[in-house]
């Protein structure tokens, strides 16, 4: 029987009604207690590493958790992480930079509803998540959520209430798990030694594009952050609306040393700058990286890994640049 550690970080799925609403307040050993079932898949032990709202949780989280896989990584077969589910795809994809080439299974998973609720999904999410995590073709980073198993740079939260809440986005679900099996559909070959790191840079910022966005905000992020994520308009575009202010601001970021990278808004089919004039002179000019079809949370996370990896612009590119796992490139 598999030896798998139980690392409770909070969220809904432990969570318990207050006056001011929900707050995670059950223990790792009290999940446990509420899915007998689990004694028949693997032998599990439990860590309280937090008891936090996903909404409190960051980078500092995320590399407590990825430090505790490392240090236990050789007393069990795997890692089952309850996380909620509003930041869980952030963390799923800093996981996938931070612990790489694992050939122990690394699981995400948590619930829509708390698992001291009679109706919810959360019993059904933990047993799934430990019968993935305990089978024999089970590796790396993935979200365990009804029932579908999602690469952790693939996952996006797309419902808030329903219990799909989370889809694979532009690639497919790995496997399923139904009726107490693991139902496999893209296997890939399994690593040998696993690769952690164990710095992340969290200066990134995120910029949704919207019609009519005044350039002067490079200007306090110029000043604040390492790296900027332009979300952009369809496949690439930046806008000029008769002048070169938002050039002439890329200009500057570039020359003070801030990371720029494209990407699209859109939840489907990626980015490719140079089909339209608006992006094709842009990224020429100044050498944009481009995010392609990577998820936010992906794109985020990697950006983070990658500046907290990296000496010089030349590594930081190269980081960028080579597919980790499932996520993309090109």
């Amino acid at each position: 029987m598999k030896k798998i550690l139980l690392i409770a970080t909070g969220g809904t799925i432990a969570s318990t009604p207050t006056e001011q609403g929900l707050a995670p307040g059950l223990s790792s050993r009290e999940l446990l207690e509420t899915v007998p079932e689990l004694s028949g898949v693997c032998q599990i032990d439990t860590l309280q590493l937090f008891n936090l709202d996903s909404t409190n949780m960051c980078h500092v989280q995320w590399l407590a958790i990825a430090r505790t896989v490392r240090e236990k990584y050789e007393d069990y077969d795997g890692f089952l992480i309850t996380h909620g589910t509003d930041t869980m795809a952030y963390a799923a994809a800093v996981l996938s930079y931070l612990i790489q080439q694992s050939p122990k299974p690394v699981v995400l998973t948590g619930a829509q509803r708390s698992i001291s609720q009679r109706d919810t999904d959360a019993r059904e999410n933990l047993l799934n998540a430990a019968i993935y995590a305990a089978d024999a073709g089970a590796q790396g980073v993935h979200i365990v959520f009804d029932g579908k198993v999602i690469e952790g740079t693939r996952a996006t939260k797309t419902r808030t209430k329903s219990y799909a809440a989370f889809s694979s986005m532009d690639y497919p679900e790995v496997a399923v798990v139904r009726g107490g099996r693991v139902l496999h559909y893209v296997r890939s070959p399994r690593p040998q030694v696993p690769v952690f790191y164990d710095s992340l840079d969290p200066r990134v910022f995120v910029l949704k594009l919207t019609p009519g966005i005044q350039p002067g905000i490079f200007d306090y992020l110029a000043e604040n952050y390492r790296a900027v994520i332009i979300e952009s308009f369809g496949v690439g575009g930046i806008p000029v609306y008769d002048s070169e202010a938002f050039a002439d601001k890329i200009a500057m970021l570039t020359e003070k040393g801030v990371k720029v990278i494209i990407k699209t808004q859109v939840a489907h089919e990626g980015s490719d700058m140079e089909v339209y004039r608006v992006g094709f002179t842009i990224k020429q000019r100044f050498n944009l990286l481009e995010a392609y079809d990577m998820t936010t949370e992906a794109a985020f996370a990697k950006t983070m890994w990658a500046l907290g990896s990296s000496e010089h612009d030349a590594d930081f590119r190269a980081r960028f640049t080579t597919a980790v796992g499932a996520d993309s490139v090109n």
